[in-house]
């Protein structure tokens, strides 16, 4: 190397301000979350059942739900154990759980709990759940294999673990488009390398090393479909915005002229998928079993 000459790197990510910042971020979109819940439940209908079938629960069992959104997942899931079973809705942002915590005393389902709870530092004891379910969470999370490895550690021996995951950019087009969108807007990807994002473990392979980084030996990974359906560019514009996280922390300070080139560009990337009933966007996402050792 030539005097004077130096190489340049990529700068470090402070982990720490990563963590709280997604915390603030999730917190914040919170009341569109708490809005959008039962549209989340009904989009989500199909892959609630795969999981739930997956996670093959019995009566009794003790289930707890991280990143547990508005619990959409976990209220079927407490219906399930009974009254002689519980639930423990958790996730980083306690408005979240407090969101999870209503709908399922509107229920009336006696048989759940809140906790404010970090994936990737679960403060829960060893060996104490019969099942973990983990809905599109684990791939938000800087340490993926760091949140395996808890979800691994606080379950009993033959415990199941079910977590889910969106797949490829290439095969989710309904969010793949607000993505590109963003990035041909701010002349770089988005989300930035080697920050967390909602498709950064989109791959098989990338999936199944998480999982198996994180303690798992008896894996196995399957799909299901969760396509977009709405009458309007519009619906899909409000839905995507209130719900990605990322997105509308950065849309909040983008200034009129770059959010409406933000749409334009979405809107003629998913011209394609245009129907007489609205907009059908194809959504695959990826469900992993994973069974802790007896």
């Amino acid at each position: 190397m030539e005097s004077g000459q130096q190489t340049q790197q990529a700068p470090a990510i402070n982990l720490g301000q990563v963590r709280k910042a997604t915390q603030a971020m999730w917190s914040a979109v919170a009341p569109g979350w708490k809005e959008n819940a039962d549209y989340i439940d009904r989009r989500g209908k199909p892959m609630t059942a795969k999981m739930l079938a997956t996670a093959a629960l019995q009566p009794g069992d003790r289930v707890l739900e991280l990143g547990c959104g508005p619990g959409g997942l976990g209220l079927v899931a407490a219906e399930q154990v009974g009254p002689k079973g519980e639930v423990v809705f958790s996730d980083v942002a306690p408005e979240m759980t407090a969101i999870a915590g209503e709908r399922a005393e509107a229920r009336g389902l006696a048989n759940t709990s809140t906790r404010v709870l970090d994936l990737e530092d679960v403060d829960e004891p060893d060996a104490s759940y019969d099942a973990v379910l983990c809905r599109e969470a684990l791939m938000l999370v800087p340490e993926p294999d760091r949140g395996a490895a808890e979800i691994h550690r606080v379950l009993r021996p033959g415990g199941r673990a079910v977590v889910s995951v969106w797949g490829t950019r290439e095969r989710n087009p309904w969010l793949g488009a607000m993505l590109d969108a963003l990035s041909a807007q701010l002349g770089a990807p988005f989300p930035p390398p080697g920050m967390p994002g909602p498709l950064s473990l989109g791959g098989p392979s990338q999936f199944q090393q998480a999982l198996g980084a994180g303690g798992f030996e008896d894996l196995e990974i399957s799909e299901v479909e969760v396509p977009f359906r709405g009458k309007s560019f519009d619906e899909w514009w409000g839905r995507t915005t209130a719900l990605a996280g990322p997105v509308a922390k950065l849309l909040q300070v983008q200034p009129p002229e770059a959010v409406e080139a933000i749409r334009s560009h979405a809107r003629e990337a998913l011209s394609e998928y245009e129907t007489a009933d609205g907009l059908e966007i194809p959504g695959i996402t990826l469900v992993g079993r994973a069974r802790k050792a007896a």
